[in-house]
């Protein structure tokens, strides 16, 4: 199965037939459907009467349920997260290098206006 990247927002692109959504609210989404993909399986061990004794195993057991499920479902909003992480990054340094550009450009001008004479005063 294919998937074609349409443009969702004007931030951050998106699979077809996915749900756009703000990027803060799905890292939360996945975030709490990791928490979930944990909390499920450790809760549904903890009525058996061997892992009352052994919450540890429990808890192991349940990391190890609540790795394959995110491993297996959860990999669209993961996919989701890392994009708009990812194009924030790229964000941010495209700006900090574009301020860093015109700097460098605004210095070269002074400099040869210094040098040559200003252009204006004639």
């Amino acid at each position: 199965m294919t998937h074609r990247l349409v443009q969702a927002t004007p931030h951050r692109p998106t699979y077809d037939g996915g749900m756009s959504a703000h990027p803060v609210r799905s890292a939360v989404l996945y975030s709490v459907l990791r928490l979930l993909a944990f909390a499920v399986p450790f809760g549904l061990m903890m009525l058996l009467p061997i892992f009352q004794q052994f919450v540890w195993l429990a808890a192991i057991f349940a990391a190890l349920i609540g790795l394959s499920i995110s491993v297996i479902f959860l990999r669209r909003p993961l996919d989701e997260v890392t994009t708009t992480l990812a194009d924030n990054r790229e964000r941010r340094r495209a700006a900090r290098s574009g301020d860093r550009v015109r700097r460098n450009e605004f210095d070269e001008d002074e400099a040869a206006d210094a040098y040559f004479g200003d252009d204006d005063a004639r």
